[in-house]
């Protein structure tokens, strides 16, 4: 999962194929949540993957709606239901208690999401050195610390708790209107929430809103949006993640350093 989704494709200035060297047969197919993906079989050897494009934005940050309501469960769409679930990193059996006891007495709705947010943002300390492929929200929270991904399945799990259908997303978020310095740029994640009729973004990790968020893929949790699934064993050399405004960068990222 390389590509922008689906729902963004028109905002596309420049096509973000995907790339490999050596050059290999690709097959693309959409999976159950929506999500674009391509799967090919990779040669022993060096291998490399990219992704380049351009991409149109609104320049506008995250929608703000602070009077968006809850449903109540009986009121959700159905397809909203799986997102009130338990899932790989989300662990909502060892979650509702707590959840129900912190958050019982907070505002339906926005407010309540919020207060999840703001809670998760400051009881966990962002470590890009502590990241771990197999920690769940439970884990997070009792280890405190993590990087985007363990903020983000935190808080999807504690909005699950109080019947907030609440789902993950992965993609990009840029540092335009951001103040340097800059950190290393890496994919991110955040979550949506299906409140008054419509999903909305929160962002646990930087617990502001953004502009410049360009979405790959949604999911459960991180288990159904691998940016990349292997079947066999193999060694990430080097990994480079870039967003840009295109005013100011080069039109062509150099070749040595696609990945």
């Amino acid at each position: 999962m390389l590509n922008v989704h689906y729902s963004r494709f028109g905002d596309l200035e420049r096509a973000d194929y995907l790339v490999t060297s050596p050059s290999v047969p690709l097959e693309s197919y959409r999976d159950g949540f929506g999500n674009w993906c391509t799967r090919l079989v990779a040669p022993a050897g060096d291998f490399t993957l990219s992704s380049d494009g351009i991409f149109r934005d609104s320049g506008r940050p995250d929608a703000f709606a602070p009077e968006a309501a809850q449903h109540a469960v009986q009121d959700l769409p159905f397809g909203t239901l799986v997102y009130l679930l338990g899932s790989r990193y989300c662990d909502t059996d060892l979650l509702s208690d707590e959840a129900w006891r912190m958050f019982e007495n907070t505002a339906p709705g926005w407010a309540r999401v919020q207060a999840i947010c703001d809670f998760v943002h400051e009881a966990v300390s962002f470590d890009y050195m502590q990241a771990s492929a197999t920690r769940t929200a439970s884990e997070t929270l009792a280890g405190r610390q993590g990087v985007c991904r363990d903020f983000t399945h935190a808080a999807i799990a504690l909005c699950r708790c109080m019947n907030i259908p609440a789902r993950y997303c992965t993609g990009y978020v840029s540092d335009i209107g951001q103040e340097p310095p800059f950190p290393q740029m890496d994919f991110a994640a955040w979550m949506e929430v299906y409140l008054n009729g419509a999903w909305w973004v929160f962002d646990p990790r930087n617990n502001t809103r953004r502009t410049g968020r360009v979405l790959i893929a949604r999911g459960r949790d991180a288990a159904d949006v691998p940016l990349t699934q292997t079947f066999g064993p193999n060694t990430l050399t080097k990994f480079e993640v870039w967003i840009r405004n295109a005013e100011d960068a080069p039109t062509e990222v150099p070749s040595d350093t696609r990945n």
